[in-house]
């Protein structure tokens, strides 16, 4: 592969484009979008709707799908979340790219963590300027400079942004495996490492959540006539920790335990919310098994169980296809003088959900970054346009066929 003429035409415009491509992110950013936070969420997405109406493209609001939470007190309550934004070019086209993001961080609405600073060294810090809204700026960017392209008629991109990822999902997952299904590569925009190292294989991951019912008592007048939840949930949360190292890969991490209530009252209802991650697909049936096993047998008379949640996303490989595709954008790099590596991680993310439904893809295209989901989370502002850049040369080189879409497509099939 080369750089041609038309491919550094769009590289230029990119280029040109820098105060937009960072200023709009830190615009985002500025405003609170945590994933409980419906107003925020709200407004953000109103934002980009705008941003995205400048591309040639079908710009829509999409309804997410509504999901059960159970909440401390043990009772299930439905959850309806914001929609997602989806936009569209050229859906007949022979060569179909998947673009995903999303636009919730994690910060709530009443962090004190809520606007981008810079820092000593030139890095920007703020809350969800790395993860993702930096991102998403990229992605936008590289698309627009793209549509410039000569070849871009043989590819058609969907651009999916969800208000719920750092929380799983739940409610997008049906969206992203949608388009996982008839797509041909996919490129999701989490922040790189700070030194631009992607992730390449995946854990999977799931979040589980025991309701623990026991029964109410006088702890000192009927101690005996109660059964103590808080202690049956105890009990459940020590024998999970006791998976780990059964497994090789396997790791359960118990979250949180909440119920009960006045010293003088036996608890009657508990909570244990725990976190699985898993290194393949028969990982993921054994820790299932075990997880419904332990569910299935109170630690002592007079509880009852219920489970609610499971596996959200399924492991990532490095399969054939993967392989194929992190090699053919190590050789885009390095036609822009980038060096890209990539190794495991234990994190999951879109690209797990958008792997499953059959979709080869790269899942940190974002800015270069780091010590995301805390208040010292930031993002290096020449990775900015370092980065849209890689993202449309991608996109020349799939239009071009110099990256074999539909070779990569084939690879992935057979491997599923």
């Amino acid at each position: 592969m080369r750089i041609l003429q038309q491919d550094q035409a769009a590289l230029d415009l990119v280029g040109r484009g820098a105060a937009v491509l960072i200023d709009r992110a830190i615009t985002w950013s500025n405003i609170n979008s945590g994933s409980d936070h419906a107003e925020g969420l709200d407004t953000v997405l109103t934002r980009l709707e705008a941003e995205a109406g400048r591309l040639p493209a079908e710009v829509t609001r999409v309804p997410t799908q509504g999901f059960s939470t159970v909440a401390d007190d043990g009772t299930v309550r439905p959850q309806a979340r914001a929609d997602a934004l989806k936009v569209t070019a050229r859906p007949e086209a022979p060569i179909q790219v998947v673009l995903t993001g999303h636009y919730d961080t994690v910060y709530p609405a009443d962090s004190p963590f809520q606007s981008v600073r810079t820092r000593a060294d030139g890095a920007l810090n703020g809350p969800g300027i790395a993860d993702m809204k930096g991102g998403i700026s990229v992605m936008l960017g590289a698309l627009a400079a793209f549509e410039t392209h000569p070849e871009r008629h043989g590819v058609g991109w969907t651009v999916l942004l969800s208000p719920d990822e750092e929380i799983g999902s739940p409610a997008s997952a049906p969206l992203l495996a949608e388009l996982g299904g008839r797509g041909h590569v996919g490129m999701t925009y989490e922040p790189a490492l700070a030194d631009g190292t992607l992730a390449g294989a995946r854990k999977g991951s799931g979040n589980f959540h025991l309701i623990v019912t026991g029964r109410a008592a006088h702890a000192g007048r009927a101690f005996d006539q109660g059964r103590n939840a808080v202690a049956g949930a105890a009990m459940i949360a020590a024998a999970l920790h006791g998976l780990n190292g059964q497994r090789e890969g396997v790791t359960v991490n118990v979250a949180r335990i909440s119920g009960g209530g006045a010293l003088n009252v036996v608890a009657d209802r508990a909570v244990v919310r725990f976190n699985v991650r898993v290194p393949d697909a028969q990982a993921s049936a054994w820790i299932t098994e075990a997880v419904a096993d332990l569910a299935a047998t109170p630690p002592f008379e007079g509880l009852t169980l219920a489970l609610h949640g499971g596996m959200t996303r399924a492991p990532k490989p490095m399969d054939a296809s993967q392989t194929a595709l992190f090699e053919a954008v190590r050789e885009t790099g390095a036609l822009l003088g980038q060096a890209i590596a990539w190794s495991p991680s234990g994190g999951v993310c879109e690209g797990n959900n958008l792997h499953a439904a059959g979709l080869p893809n790269i899942d940190t295209l974002g800015v270069r970054g780091g010590l995301i989901h805390s208040q010292d989370e930031f993002a290096w502002p020449e990775s900015f346009v370092e980065r849209a850049q890689l993202s449309c040369l991608m996109l020349c080189k799939i239009a071009s066929g110099e990256i074999d879409a539909f070779a990569l497509k084939r690879l992935r099939q057979e491997t599923m």
